[in-house]
């Protein structure tokens, strides 16, 4: 499946989408469930890429250059724990980097980081994680600190 998404036809919507996932979390306290979606839409614009069609395997987007990128996504919200881990990362999947979108409490970006493959893969084979080893999982602070910064929202700009 090569089909993609135009982004101007999904950042509507997802604006929408937006603010019904805050509203939701203002009733509830819970959260919406969202967080990926919007993320995808919302790093493919920022770092230009184009969104990969719905249910592909190991990719959610493709760079101008050919590279298969994974997505993540992580709402900081002002009392979160630190710990927080990005969902499952398959080895066993195809995919030359993982991209991670920070959302703040409204879903407007804060930073976008990505690591590539070899760099990811080298730390969750590394010994001593059950979460890391057999769950595919780390933690932003790691991922940060394997990735480079791509985009970041500038301290003055509003969210």
């Amino acid at each position: 499946m090569n089909q993609t998404f135009d982004l101007s036809t999904l950042e509507s919507t997802i604006e929408v989408a937006k603010v019904a996932a805050k509203r939701y979390r203002e009733l509830t306290g819970k959260p919406l469930g969202i967080t990926g979606e919007v993320g995808e839409v919302l790093a493919a614009k920022l770092l230009g890429l184009k969104l990969a069609g719905a249910r592909q395997t190991g990719y959610d987007a493709i760079g101008s250059d050919g590279n298969r990128v994974q997505i993540k996504s992580r709402c900081i919200l002002p009392d979160s724990k630190s710990g927080q881990r990005l969902g499952t990362i398959r080895l066993d999947r195809e995919w030359d980097s993982v991209v991670l979108i920070l959302l703040d409490d409204v879903f407007e970006p804060i930073a976008i980081y990505e690591a590539d493959r070899t760099k990811v893969e080298k730390e969750l084979r590394r010994p001593g994680s059950k979460a890391r080893n057999q769950r595919g999982s780390l933690s932003v602070n790691k991922f940060k600190s394997i990735g480079k910064l791509r985009w970041q929202r500038e301290e003055n700009q509003p969210a």
